[in-house]
């Protein structure tokens, strides 16, 4: 029995000392590595720098992504239904990422201004195509705290990079079932606040009547209400989604770090991005200023290559340490 026990004290001696499990006879077996989070409680915001974006701690946990087939306006790219489970906190940005935000990238990398993005064009709302429009001047007025449009796949993540280096954090754009874990805030509904279309404009910067006014021709929107702008609006200008993040649906539609799969089969249930298939194509989530309700739902999902530009796409940050 005293020989037990001195052996046995011997291996708690072992396991503390090297942080890990120990062989019969006392060797070290390297345990695996454990990355400590730096990121604050669940719930709380911070900034990495005075001009950094502010981020909001997601918490881990568990959803089901997609739509169900009874979903009003749903689209068969967004079953099969599976789960996720989102295995540990990470950060996302409270809001889209802002014009201010963006110059200050463009001003310190010289990062060339594209010489066209699409357009929206009056009075019917199409896309066109428009040479000397770029996210300085993406055909409509904009402030500060507005977010960025005009800025493709690569610009959204040659920005996180630069975010990287600078803060000296891994910043990166959000998986596809991040964004929608995220967008759902530990709701099962279209949509994180009401799915009434009357009430949609109290906090959706989508869409609406105030947008026909400015595009007559484009009547597939929410003629039910006004949400005081006709364009794109200042971050923060509508209520948050209950993880606290603004314009998760709506203002701009937002880049994910996603190639583009025409289903969710063998879809990876861990919330990581999913990198095979068509990566020719990125997913973009969330829909935007000038979308109707079809487009500003939790499981709306949509695709276009990593060098598109348009008025109507943004996007935001994540870090998950």
């Amino acid at each position: 029995m005293k020989e037990f026990v001195t052996v046995a004290v011997t291996v708690a001696a072992a396991i503390l000392a090297t942080g890990g499990p120990v062989a019969a006879w006392g060797a070290a077996i390297p345990g695996p590595t454990v990355v400590q989070s730096t990121l604050p409680p669940a719930g709380m915001s911070f900034k990495d720098c005075a001009d950094c974006p502010e981020m909001v701690v997601v918490p881990a946990g568990s959803f089901t992504m997609g739509s169900p087939e009874s979903e009003e306006y749903r689209d068969i790219e967004e079953g099969p239904r599976h789960r996720v489970t989102i295995p540990r906190d990470f950060a996302v940005g409270m809001y889209e990422v802002t014009r201010e935000e963006y110059a200050r990238f463009v001003s310190e990398t010289n990062r060339p201004d594209p010489d066209t993005c699409y357009a929206i064009a009056y009075p019917d709302g199409r896309r066109v195509e428009t040479a000397g429009q770029n996210w300085r001047n993406p055909g409509f007025a904009q402030g500060e705290r507005d977010p960025v449009a005009c800025v493709s796949w690569d610009d959204a993540q040659a920005y996180a990079q630069w975010l990287s280096t600078e803060t000296g954090k891994s910043y990166r754009l959000l998986s596809e079932a991040e964004w929608e874990y995220a967008t759902r805030a530990g709701t099962s509904t279209a949509r994180y606040g009401s799915d009434d279309p009357v009430q949609q404009c109290g906090y959706i910067s989508g869409g609406e009547i105030n947008y026909t006014d400015a595009y007559p021709g484009d009547t597939d929107v929410n003629q039910s209400c006004r949400d005081s702008y006709s364009y794109s609006s200042p971050v923060g200008s509508f209520p948050p989604n209950p993880f606290g993040l603004y314009d998760m649906l709506g203002n701009m539609s937002e880049w994910t770090g996603d190639c583009w799969n025409e289903s969710y089969d063998g879809a990876p249930g861990d919330g990581g991005a999913w990198t095979v298939e068509n990566c020719e194509q990125r997913v973009f989530r969330g829909g935007s200023w000038t979308n109707g309700p079809r487009s500003l739902r939790a499981a709306y999902r949509d695709w276009r290559a990593p060098e598109y530009l348009t008025a109507r796409l943004g996007f935001r940050i994540a870090r998950t340490n």
